[in-house]
């Protein structure tokens, strides 16, 4: 069983779940926010979720509140936004911290196997939050909300994308399809 696999984690509605369950799929984490600009890439996620579920892939979205307060609500308020308002269906799991002493095991173990995030160059999330001084000075800490962590089938993390990389966006889109090869 890999480092990730043998990670445990909380539901959204409050249930002890080991990753072990997704042992042999391909997995996107993202750690997500109901209140942000990218928010939208809710649907995103969805969609491509709905695509390649059968092949093995799964998104799992963890809410992170760490970002400019911008999920603020109870897990039954982020469980019934996203349904309401983007269709998700992926597994959600219980509010985290992905940065600082706090940080959850998972991310503590993302991080480690993947230092730092491709990011896109002239990226404007990047300028927008070095402008308001919310930009860690930690290169290794977790850039903003909607940053993505690929896994593969094996455990092994492949690929860690920055928060405005889109999952149709290049080159996250092609790591997706190469990890379901």
């Amino acid at each position: 069983m890999s480092q990730v696999h043998s990670i445990q984690v909380t539901t959204i509605n409050g249930e002890l779940k080991s990753l072990s369950d997704y042992e042999g799929k391909v997995l996107l984490v993202v750690n997500v926010a109901s209140k942000c600009g990218l928010t939208p890439q809710y649907e995103q996620l969805e969609k491509l979720y709905e695509e390649k579920r059968s092949e093995g892939f799964e998104v799992l979205g963890f809410p992170c509140n760490q970002f400019a307060g911008q999920e603020p609500g109870t897990e039954q308020e982020i469980q019934e936004f996203c349904r309401a308002t983007f269709g998700v269906q992926f597994p959600m799991f219980g509010k985290i911290e992905v940065n600082g002493e706090a940080r959850h095991p998972l991310y503590q173990t993302l991080i480690q196997a993947q230092p730092q995030a491709v990011r896109q160059a002239e990226s404007r999330l990047t300028k927008v939050l070095q402008e308001k001084g919310l930009a860690s000075e930690k290169l290794t800490d977790v850039m903003w909300n909607f940053e993505k962590f690929l896994v593969g089938r094996d455990g092994q993390v492949l690929g860690r994308f920055a928060p405005d990389i889109t999952v149709a966006d290049e080159p996250l889109a092609s790591a997706i399809e190469k990890a379901l090869k």
